[in-house]
């Protein structure tokens, strides 16, 4: 019986310890996600604007997506790529846009990637210091108005 035993730790053990030393990353949570996807659009809708609102996780992959009723068809693309950008590279997307504007020489930042729309209404999202992903929302008349949304939909959920 004993070595029964034996034998079944030593097959065991190991699987254990590898589990234990695995990495462990933060992640936004889907609830969260959904959370702040439907405050900002609520936010926007406040106003009178028909938006969309993408929220990415840190890879970039679409976690939620809400289109407003008769929002125009240009607001999807616009708020997944905001949303992407700020998740890549962890910062908003109007900042970005404005250093872009100060400093040409890094114009190439815009061609990076496919998917990376450089103007105002896209933000990180950073949850206990961690970035987890971003939010970005499309169609307010102005990057700003789009902006304040996604923020809405950030103080929703604790973001920083």
């Amino acid at each position: 019986m004993i070595r029964k035993l034996t034998l079944a730790a030593a097959f065991l053990a190991p699987v254990s310890v590898a589990a234990q030393e695995l990495p462990t990353a933060p992640y936004l949570p889907l609830e969260l996600a959904t959370q702040a996807a439907q405050t900002a659009l609520a936010a926007c809708a406040a106003d009178g604007y028909k938006i969309s609102v993408a929220i990415v996780a840190r890879d970039g992959a679409t976690k939620v997506h809400l289109k407003a009723d008769n929002s125009g068809p240009h607001t999807v693309g616009s708020a997944q790529g905001k949303a992407f950008t700020s998740a890549s590279m962890g910062r908003d997307t109007a900042g970005l846009a404005s250093f872009i504007g100060e400093n040409p020489q890094h114009d190439g930042l815009r061609y990076m990637d496919s998917r990376i729309v450089i103007q105002g209404g896209g933000l990180p999202i950073k949850i206990g210091g961690a970035l987890v992903g971003g939010i970005g929302v499309g169609g307010a008349p102005g990057g700003h108005l789009d902006e304040a949304c996604a923020r809405a939909g950030l103080d929703a959920i604790g973001a920083e």
